[in-house]
């Protein structure tokens, strides 16, 4: 028999001053591509968001946590906790995501620090990070491709797909720098160059077959992953460049779009370009207030 404690069921009277949600977002997926279990939608299809611990500030401070991507998916199960498993989680939401938790914990202002063009002179800038995330939710993700008599039905990838896939590539670029190694002989450099080329080359099939969720023509759905893997192995190049393209437009459409700089007259003077673009981005030096 187990004794029961009261003490062990008293509710915490600190609860009323935990952290409330500050955001509510809609995913750009609008919560399809989830498999079950992976998201919790709530009947609003809007999720709450809620600021960053300082449990959650010092996880993703840590650069090993941030190149493999379990930092980003403990502070989404920490803030957005409707999403129950970030890995599953179509990548396509990511950066909504990332700038809600973002304005949740410090506001609607990102301060980027930026150099001028030719005359290198410094200033500070604000991106409007509510203009952002509303521009990342209302676009939609185009999944179905017509290619002769095949229709493609093709899905993001999921977070532990890009994550995996962004690291491979790291590391095969890693490799790349390693053919200016001058203690290796022109043999050598030759042997790793072709083994990293042909690694990335398969990473990027890979890649695209991942993508696919079914192939139908007529009556016939194929979504047999190792079917779809064959073919796309054996496919001629125009089908294989129609469907990246058409991925590659899929995935600009989600992506922040850089901010436009007007230059200040002084530097326009001394050969400055009269505006120029700064990339948003969001890692260790600007994430954090």
């Amino acid at each position: 028999m187990v004794d029961f404690n009261p003490e062990n069921y008293e509710q915490n009277p600190l609860k009323k001053y935990f952290r409330q949600a500050k955001v509510h977002i809609t995913l750009p997926s609008k919560g399809k591509f989830y498999p079950d279990g992976a998201l919790d939608m709530p009947e609003t299809g809007e999720l709450p968001v809620y600021p960053m611990t300082a449990k959650d500030e010092l996880v993703i401070k840590t650069p090993d946590a941030l190149l493999n991507g379990s930092a980003t998916v403990e502070i989404i199960k920490s803030c957005v906790p409707a999403i129950r498993d970030p890995w599953k989680m179509p990548s396509i939401d990511l950066d909504a995501v990332l700038v809600a938790i973002r304005i949740a914990t410090y506001g609607e202002k990102l301060k980027l620090d930026i150099n001028t063009p030719v005359t290198g002179s410094e200033k500070t800038v604000e991106a409007d990070l509510r203009q952002i995330l509303n521009k990342l939710v209302t676009v939609e993700f185009d999944n179905v491709v017509q290619i002769q008599d095949m229709t493609v039905e093709l899905r993001p990838l999921t977070y532990k797909e890009f994550t995996e896939s962004n690291l491979k590539t790291f590391e095969e670029q890693r490799v790349f720098a390693l053919v200016t190694n001058e203690t290796l002989s022109e043999a050598e450099k030759l042997e790793k160059f072709n083994e990293s080329f042909t690694k990335l080359t398969d990473l990027t099939v890979t890649m695209m077959s991942r993508s696919i969720a079914s192939i139908t023509i007529g009556d016939t759905v194929v979504t047999n992953q190792k079917h779809i893997d064959e073919f796309i192995n054996n496919v001629d190049k125009e089908w294989f460049e129609h469907v990246t393209d058409h991925l590659n437009e899929q995935r600009d459409k989600f992506s922040i779009e850089p901010l436009k700089i007007q230059t200040d007259p002084e530097d326009v003077e001394k050969g400055a370009p009269e505006t120029f673009e700064v990339p948003v981005t969001f890692d260790q030096s600007n994430f954090f207030e």
